[in-house]
């Protein structure tokens, strides 16, 4: 018996693999829940905002009917806290579905899409599914190589993705040079901006890219409430770009991508501006934790942007499976190219000290 054969650049695929849930680890050490640390996922530590819990409790009792698939007040929040027009908002189920939403609209078999080496796993996934063409340019220290992009441009090229902070490695682009650059790239190839951790910048760097909208009309810039707003498990983002890029995006969009818990969870993110300075504050004073920790071991690691930090470990395969046998998990990263780094993302300060505990004890008993 044959079955449906998918194309070759379906096949192909090596899909995507999450942080390892804490129950499945349980279930493979026999460890108990509560005695798990996980750090592998830059999820925020503190949970969600009261704000969000409550509207979460409320917004139960009317799970039985559709979610408003346009998502009127989410947008009309959006809207009035990032100051752009409600036709230049598109929602997905996370950002990641931005992303998805952006390759399916703008990708065709044969274009081009160009990112960086270390950067989101996605953007190539979203890329050979759609039977495009990835074009990856060489980091430089482990960062986009902004002229390197440039100079990857060819009369295929459709879309440019670029992390800012990048996930794995949190290195931040200027914002002068990242400008300069869009300056650079031909007004007909989308370039998205994926600022999923910009809620972790500081005043100094937080990302300008939303009022350069007016000036590029091939920016889209996606958000997600999944790090600092603590939403993951809802899965809620947007995308902000021209009325024109963001009709195109809601024609290929699923109807009720959003539903309607995540998005009263999202209005309530939105308002509560105390619980993300907190958010904001714990990481900053839990990098400094883990990364004091790294130079006492005499570890290198790569300076953070966002709510992890990638560091260089002798043996990074090994450590991290004695990593789980401690009840400790981090992500691994060597499908990034990155074979002998593991990223961690910041904990509460208990979680932060046992995974440098359980790494010390290993590192000395090597």
């Amino acid at each position: 018996m044959t079955t449906p054969q998918a194309p070759h650049y379906i096949q192909s695929i090596a899909p995507y693999q999450g942080g390892k849930p804490i129950t499945e680890l349980a279930r493979e050490i026999g460890l108990k829940v509560e005695h798990i640390v996980k750090l592998a996922s830059n999820e925020n530590p503190l949970g969600i905002s009261p704000k969000a819990d409550y509207a979460i409790q409320e917004s139960i009792f009317e799970i039985a009917r559709y979610p408003d698939g346009n998502a009127f007040e989410l947008r009309s929040a959006i809207s009035q806290k990032f100051k752009v027009a409600p036709e230049q908002i598109v929602f997905g189920n996370g950002s990641n579905d931005i992303l998805e939403l952006a390759a399916r609209t703008y990708l065709t078999p044969g274009d081009e899409a160009i990112y960086s080496q270390h950067a989101f796993a996605v953007y190539p996934l979203v890329t050979q599914a759609v039977g495009a063409t990835g074009v990856v340019v060489p980091a430089k220290n482990f960062s986009h190589d902004l002229s390197g992009m440039l100079a990857a441009i060819s009369n295929k090229t459709k879309i440019i993705f670029i992390a800012n902070p990048n996930n794995p490695t949190g290195t931040l682009l200027a914002k002068d040079d990242l400008y300069a650059f869009l300056k650079q790239v031909p007004t007909h190839i989308l370039v998205l901006l994926d600022e999923a951790y910009d809620e972790y910048l500081s005043a100094e760097h937080k990302s300008e890219a939303i009022n350069w909208l007016h000036e590029f009309d091939n920016l889209l810039i996606s958000r997600t409430f999944s790090k600092a707003y603590g939403l993951a498990g809802l899965r809620v983002g947007f995308g902000l770009g021209h009325p024109q890029v963001v009709d195109m995006l809601n024609r290929v969009r699923q109807p009720f991508n959003v539903n309607s818990i995540a998005q009263a969870a999202a209005i309530a993110s939105l308002a509560d501006e105390d619980f993300v300075a907190r958010s904001y504050a714990l990481n900053q004073a839990g990098m400094l934790q883990i990364t004091t920790g790294f130079d006492a071991l005499g570890l290198s690691y790569i300076p953070s942007f966002a709510n992890f930090v990638s560091v260089k470990i002798p043996n990074a395969a090994q450590v991290n499976r004695q990593l789980l046998q401690k009840g400790v998990i981090v992500r691994p990263v060597a499908n990034y190219e990155m074979p002998d780094y593991l990223r961690v993302s910041v904990g509460l300060f208990a979680e932060n000290a046992k995974f440098l505990q359980v790494l010390t004890e290993i590192i000395k008993s090597a």
